[in-house]
């Protein structure tokens, strides 16, 4: 097991536990002996803390450790009882993924195996003398027939999410079953994973709930190492150690108390537009609050691995402000296909996006934003305007269009939207609750320790909801510039204030073009000009240093 931690980590993952398994023990258990109906590995993850809070003298519990165990116990044995157990079944060795109303006849699904199985192993290990003998046995024979099944058995093609937890598995269960050719296998797709992401990065950047994947998968495999002493284990324990650091310094770069800045492959509900999934973050860094609201637990609380010490200055320190820029290539895809990303990161805000438009997995790519820590009284942390393509749902403020261009300098965002007459005729604009004030087509706020500029070509309706601030801005041409700045700094510019900020800049707003091409002219606060055309070809960086913030792509 891992023994550097810290003692204020270890109570990070003492807390994320004892919150997990408060929540478990108040839950009604169904008849079907579960507490959940939705996703089968919420049951597993919430049992699996239950149980690790129960066992853990030092955990603080509000309730009896006996009858903790034996409902978790429960769950757990409803949960691999679930397994199709039928060699000759399709899906032989999985579970379901939704249970729906009778979860015995819910029809199993690949995804769950994929994940659950790894994390099973280590659970199993982790707890084996503490667990009953008849759960013991349902753990061994269900990993058995995960192993049997070989579904996790493909070669390396895209090296995503899938291809990285088939790997770990390689290993795990290479391993567990004394099975020297997969192990093999493991070893040589690990080796060619951390070659991968080391010259190419991760095609899946930003997706939230496969990076986690990633590093659970990984840290499993690494807790299930051989440590004989071998030259073979030692290879082997040295590039998993080798991918977790590679995977921590590429989460630190858009580390931001607890927020993940910028562009994303994919973003869920609970990562737009506000960051959820934050309870690794919390665990590694414990910079901020950990939230109430746990919407994905995954195995947050029972698995560890310590960032490098330069991962760690990364995402801590912030005190100089840094621009970092990427070049993402698609999955398996050649350099002609590679998307640039850019993000200037500060210690009070980040701001920033991509490039360029691509149709990612089901439509979920969050294409830039300004992004705060995030924010204690329950607000949103993100801003930003998009155009609703396919996949949008009223309330729910993803899934853009391509009708867009973008330009990226420093604390700066500038986009054009043209939408065709036959698609939806607006663009929506997500901001976090503050004192927002409107001048003209222009609103500015002060929220925390952050001034926030927006600019709106078209005219504008603003509605207060709970949680953010929303936009709506009907037409069909639109250009919008969103402006961030400390305090800090504007208190050394001589503004002292929200009033200040507004008057400030009444004398240099930008200038829309609605031409026949479409157009942005501004000065920044620092004195930057810059324009955006739509008719500029932003497919490279080469085209206006601007849009990049200059520099070179890596």
């Amino acid at each position: 097991m891992t023994t550097n931690m810290l003692p204020d980590r270890e109570a990070r993952l003492r807390e994320i536990a004892r919150g997990a398994a408060v929540r478990a023990f108040g839950l009604p258990e169904r008849p079907s002996g579960l507490w959940f109906h939705g996703d089968i590995r919420d049951n597993f993850y919430y049992a699996s803390h239950l149980f690790a809070a129960a066992a853990d003298p030092d955990s603080d519990l509000p309730f009896d450790r006996g009858e903790a165990k034996a409902a978790a116990v429960r769950v757990l044995g409803e949960v691999l009882a679930l397994q199709n157990a039928d060699p000759a079944a399709e899906l032989y060795g999985h579970w379901p993924l939704g249970l729906g109303p009778s979860p015995r006849e819910a029809r199993p699904n690949p995804l769950p195996a994929e994940l659950m199985a790894g994390l099973m192993a280590y659970f199993a290990a982790r707890y084996d003398a503490a667990l009953p003998e008849a759960l013991r046995a349902a753990f061994r024979e269900a990993l058995a027939h995960a192993y049997r099944s070989r579904f996790y058995d493909k070669p390396l093609r895209a090296f995503n999410h899938h291809e990285a937890k088939y790997t770990a598995l390689k290993l795990i269960f290479g391993r567990r079953f004394a099975d020297a050719s997969l192990l093999a296998d493991g070893r040589r797709s690990l080796k060619r994973t951390l070659a991968h992401v080391r010259e190419r990065g991760m095609a899946e950047y930003g997706a939230l709930p496969w990076f986690w994947h990633w590093v659970q998968a990984f840290t499993c495999a690494l807790e299930l190492a051989g440590d004989g002493g071998g030259r073979e284990d030692e290879e082997e324990r040295a590039d998993l150690r080798g991918l977790l650091d590679w995977l921590w310094n590429e989460r630190a770069l858009y580390y931001l108390k607890g927020a993940w800045a910028a562009p994303h492959f994919r973003a869920l509900a609970h990562d737009l537009p506000k960051d959820g999934n934050v309870l690794f973050d919390y665990a590694q860094f414990g910079d901020f609050p950990l939230p109430a609201d746990l919407p994905r637990l995954e195995y947050a609380g029972l698995l560890f691995y310590e960032a490098p010490e330069e991962a760690r200055r990364t995402a801590l320190d912030r005190r100089k402000p840094a621009e970092v820029r990427k070049r993402i290539a698609s999955e398996g895809g050649g350099e002609e296909t590679a998307l640039h990303a850019y993000t200037y990161m500060t210690a009070r805000f980040a701001a920033g996006g991509v490039l360029e438009r691509r149709e990612e997995f089901d439509n979920e790519q969050h294409r830039w934003d300004v992004t705060l820590p995030l924010l204690a009284s329950g607000s949103v942390n993100k801003a930003y305007f998009f155009h609703p393509g396919r996949g949008y749902a009223e309330g729910d403020p993803r899934h853009r269009s391509g009708h867009e261009q973008v330009l990226f300098h420093k604390n700066v965002v500038m986009a054009l939207y043209d939408i065709p007459e036959t698609e939806d005729g607006r663009i929506v604009g997500v901001l976090p609750k503050g004192e927002w004030i409107a001048a003209g087509n222009a609103l500015h706020a002060l929220v925390n320790d952050v001034y926030l500029t927006v600019y709106l070509m078209q005219p504008f309706a603003l509605r207060e909801e709970p949680d953010r601030m929303t936009v709506v801005c009907p037409g069909r041409r639109h250009g919008v510039v969103v402006e961030a700045m400390s305090a800090e700094d504007a208190d050394c510019m001589g503004i002292d204030g929200l009033e200040a900020l507004i008057a400030g800049r009444k004398q240099r707003p930008p200038v829309f073009g609605d031409g026949e091409a479409l157009r942005i002219d501004y000065v920044t606060r620092q004195g930057q000009p810059l324009r955006l055309r739509w008719d500029d070809a932003y497919g490279t960086p080469a085209s206006e240093p601007a849009n990049s913030g200059g520099g070179a792509w890596r």
